[in-house]
């Protein structure tokens, strides 16, 4: 007997049949309940994290250092993670990113100075890039190439469902229990998160048909990233990753409303859990589009206007606009953002090799994440030198260069 029992006058669907099938429940209890839960975790400690810096009574540009030490992390686990996701299969690894990024959660809400803080941040930044390539490539194993766009797409706005709620109760709970209470939120939601894709979770690595027993695939040279095609490609995924990096979770944008207006954690938490419910629709929409019109549909406007919002952002620092300023230029940028959300995944999941996925997802997610790191590094510098209007103004030209490269360098990697 099931748990799910129907009428035997009543005929099930199509439709139902799938949406009850094992493939599809495992999906949905070993990715995107993951995906809400982690998501609502990083929502939480989104609106806490540039208000913790400043309590260590640092300036602005070091504060940013925890957004780059995060994103330090995911960087050089980028590749190691992916030479093991091909070499011991991805459900080790899919389990493993969210026990460390539960694990240095907890560590961060004990933090007694800013660069333990640092250093759990980083190691935090392993567990998340483990998760991100082992989830991307679980689901390139099991899709098909013309639904690329639909199904990463909606893997993204899945997530945005737990960062829906996740920085408002994070502002509550800093504001009613202190600080360290988001993190240690982060933590528990986190190692929770985990439970249901170890009872779940089957390996889906693929192996060898054309050898006896089906021996693991290896048929990917890294020589091969060096070709004239993909390294345009990833040069232009940096500089968009660059100018995306401080809107993706707040980022350095928190850190200029902070420190320019004074912002605290439970303004800062409202307004990303309104953008969240704003962008999950448009991100939902992104994936239609990118199957129904080609990948470069969202990516060359997406990027470009994304670009022109930061630049409006300089005017706000410039002219010195009240917080209202700012507030029209978050939510232009997270519109733009939701938007963006997955795309260059989707071409990764396009052009990936069949028997090396988790490679070469890590190839690009080093680049992502070489462009996260970035972010704070120039915004970091740029307020040093010139405040905050230079900054903004370098990584909104960063953003309308990847436009420009995607829309005339880089060839379609979809056919409508």
């Amino acid at each position: 007997m099931g748990l799910f029992r129907r009428n035997s006058n009543q005929p099930v669907t199509d439709g139902a049949r799938r949406f009850f099938s094992p493939s599809n429940a495992q999906m949905y209890l070993s990715l995107h309940l993951p995906a809400i839960a982690l998501g609502f975790g990083m929502g939480v400690t989104t609106p806490a994290l540039p208000i913790f810096a400043k309590s260590f009574d640092v300036s602005a540009g070091v504060a940013s250092l925890v957004f780059f030490a995060n994103m330090l992390g995911g960087l050089i686990a980028s590749l190691p993670v992916g030479y093991l996701l091909d070499r011991f299969g991805r459900r080790k690894i899919l389990l493993a990113g969210p026990v460390i990024t539960g694990v240095s959660a907890l560590m961060m809400a004990f933090s007694g100075s800013f660069t333990e803080l640092l250093i759990w941040r980083f190691v935090g930044g392993w567990g998340q890039q483990m998760w991100v390539i082992s989830r991307l490539t679980v689901v390139a194993d099991s899709g098909s190439k013309g639904s690329h766009g639909r199904v990463i797409a909606s893997m993204f706005g899945i997530q945005q469902i737990g960062t829906l709620g996740g920085p408002l109760i994070g502002g509550i709970s800093v504001t009613t229990l202190g600080l360290q209470s988001a993190f240690i939120i982060q933590g528990v939601v986190s190692l929770i998160a985990v439970v249901p894709s170890i009872f779940v979770l089957r390996e889906s690595l693929p192996t060898r048909k054309d050898t006896p027993g089906g021996g693991r695939t290896n048929d990917f040279s890294w020589r091969s990233l060096l070709s004239r095609p993909i390294l345009t490609l990833f040069t232009a995924q940096l500089f968009g990753m660059t100018a995306r990096g401080g809107a993706i979770g707040g980022g350095t944008l928190f850190v200029y409303a902070a420190y320019a207006y004074g912002t605290d954690a439970l303004t800062l938490g409202a307004l990303s859990s309104a953008m969240a419910l704003v962008g999950i629709p448009l991100t939902l929409l992104a994936g239609y589009l990118m199957d129904r019109f080609g990948r470069k549909s969202t990516l060359v406007p997406g990027s470009g206007m994304f670009g022109i919002a930061l630049l409006f952002l300089a005017l706000t620092s410039f002219w010195s606009l009240p917080f209202a300023g700012f507030v029209v230029g978050f939510v232009l940028l997270q519109g733009f953002n939701s938007l963006l959300q997955g795309s260059w995944q989707v071409i990764g999941a396009d052009l990936a090799p069949e028997g090396a996925r988790g490679r070469f997802f890590a190839a690009g997610r080093m680049v992502s994440q070489g462009g996260f790191s970035a972010n704070p590094l120039v915004f970091s510098l740029a307020t040093t030198l010139s405040g905050f209007t230079l900054a903004f103004m370098v990584l909104g030209a960063a953003s309308l260069v990847s436009s420009a490269m995607v829309g005339g360098l880089i060839k379609e990697t979809h056919e409508t």
